[in-house]
């Protein structure tokens, strides 16, 4: 009589490759000999075993669906599930792992890496934006065998080892039986086939080093640190694989006169005391030419001027960032006489001769007591 294979896993008859895993990994995990040694799970796991083998074969569930037991004598495959069976040692990982290791040989054509090269620039350059060649040192496709990485008129021969498998196959006994497990060919790394001559040029991979001229778009407001991406200008995979992306990694030179916060351009601009007091035009030379700084009237030290719209370009929307002038006001160390004497007669006139300490407007142990008081 067949067994009931559904009934072992405990699902249904209907039940997806999916959940034909799950129930699979859920009782190899309480049955696995490393967890219950006694020879009662033992016998389980490889009744359990045996079962999601045979229902996770299509062709072998097919026979089950139709009343037959691919298990049976005759039926082929492996024998009961209390006598040896052959499972293969992958399917047992992937029950565990929930994995799918991919089988067959693997292609000689794979993907590139992506590159990043460094661009140095001045402000200026950053803040409108420039047309910039780069020379990049990357792998692209061997021109003498396009990639293949075969000499020309000769092809890659299937292995003898492997068939053209890409992997080989042991059998071992264990205690769970016969064990079956797969590893890539060592005579073809896995290919399937073998380059029997190799191209002169690349030496079989199928891609050669080059120096190359590009030219990259930086456009206005780019920031130091960003990067920018040319889709396809990194290196080219291995057989000739399509290239990666080049990563363009934007550097700002430190300005002489300006430093940047985000979009606003900040500068220092020291002042005779005269000037400060008096008020003055000053002519700052800016990212966009000559601009005109008013300084009014009694500019007090630290003040800062902000002209709007004189600062770097927005990356993203329209409009700039501003221009803050931090005004310094210089004091002289040293006087002539009649310096001296004309600052000393304008003290007196102002009665600043004797300056006294600042008054503290009070602690706050005093404005409690005073509001306490009512004052």
């Amino acid at each position: 009589m067949a067994k009931d294979y559904y009934a072992i896993l405990g699902v249904r008859k209907d039940a997806t490759p999916e959940e034909l895993k799950r129930a699979y990994r859920k009782l190899a995990r309480e049955l696995h000999p490393d967890v219950n040694p006694d020879p009662e799970s033992q016998n389980r796991f490889k009744e359990v075993s045996a079962a999601y083998e045979v229902l996770s074969d299509p062709a072998k569930r097919e026979m089950v669906d139709l009343g037959g037991d691919p298990l049976a004598p005759g039926g082929g495959g492996m024998s009961g599930a209390g006598g040896p069976f052959t499972m293969g040692f992958q399917d047992i990982m992937d029950a565990f792992f929930g994995g799918a290791t991919q089988r067959g040989p693997r292609p000689r054509t794979r993907p590139g890496t992506d590159a990043l090269i460094r661009l140095d620039l001045d402000l200026t350059e950053t803040a409108f934006g420039v047309n910039q060649e780069l020379t990049v040192d990357t792998a692209v496709v061997c021109t003498d065998c396009a990639g293949a990485g075969t000499a020309p008129g000769t092809h890659p021969s299937q292995c003898d080892v492997c068939g053209g498998r890409g992997e080989v196959q042991t059998v071992q006994r264990s205690f769970l039986g016969q064990v079956m497990t797969a590893r890539p060919c060592a005579a073809c790394q896995g290919y399937g086939t073998v380059v029997t001559h190799a191209c002169p040029g690349c030496g079989g991979d199928g891609r050669v080093r080059a120096r190359r001229t590009l030219t990259v778009k930086v456009p206005a407001g780019v920031e130091d640190g960003m990067r920018i991406r040319l889709a396809g200008e990194g290196e080219v995979g291995p057989g000739g694989g399509p290239p990666g992306d080049l990563y363009v990694e934007v550097h700002e030179r430190p300005h002489d006169v300006f430093s940047r916060q985000g979009d606003d351009l900040h500068c220092r601009v020291s002042l005779p005391m005269t000037a400060a007091a008096l008020g003055t035009h000053l002519s700052l030379k800016t990212l966009d030419g000559e601009e005109a700084i008013e300084v009014k009237a009694g500019t007090q030290p630290g003040t800062i001027v902000r002209v709007r719209e004189r600062g770097v370009p927005h990356l993203r929307g329209s409009g700039r960032g501003d221009l803050h002038v931090h005004l310094e006001v210089k004091v002289p160390a040293r006087l002539e006489p009649e310096q001296e004497q004309l600052l000393r007669e304008l003290a007196r006139m102002r009665g600043e001769e004797h300056p006294e300490p600042i008054r503290q407007s009070g602690s706050f142990f005093s404005k409690m007591r005073d509001a306490f008081n009512g004052h």
